[in-house]
């Protein structure tokens, strides 16, 4: 049974509508894209999506809120679990861009990292 799916791509600042043409799990053809990160961001997307996770979380001590995000994309299903780990932490004076403050989120092998220094 074939299914048509259609994304708009975020590869590129064009923001191309590609059309994914699937026969059950295989792709049988990509159309729409521009360049050629849009084929790929389409062929990811409906094969295994993953996201950058990026959220806010209260420091202990600092009024000023501290920015994290994955290290790397993350499986789109486990989103709202990581963010729940996350937002669970507990973070500490003093901290740097880089640091680790969640190792493995999820267990899937990705740290959420620290993005600025709070002092």
């Amino acid at each position: 049974m074939k299914t048509e799916i259609t994304i708009t791509c975020i590869g590129c600042p064009m923001g191309c509508l590609v059309t994914v043409t699937m026969n059950e799990n295989t792709i049988v053809k990509i159309e729409g894209n521009i360049c050629k990160k849009g084929e790929e961001y389409a062929k990811d997307e409906v094969t295994n999506p993953t996201r950058m996770v990026t959220a806010v979380l209260t420091v202990e001590g600092c009024r000023e809120p501290l920015s994290v995000k994955t290290k790397q994309f993350i499986p789109k299903e486990k989103i709202f679990d990581c963010l729940s780990e996350i937002y669970k932490t507990k973070a500490t004076l003093p901290i740097s861009i880089g640091d680790v403050i969640v190792k493995d989120v999820c267990s899937t092998g990705v740290d959420v990292v620290a993005t600025k220094h709070l002092r």
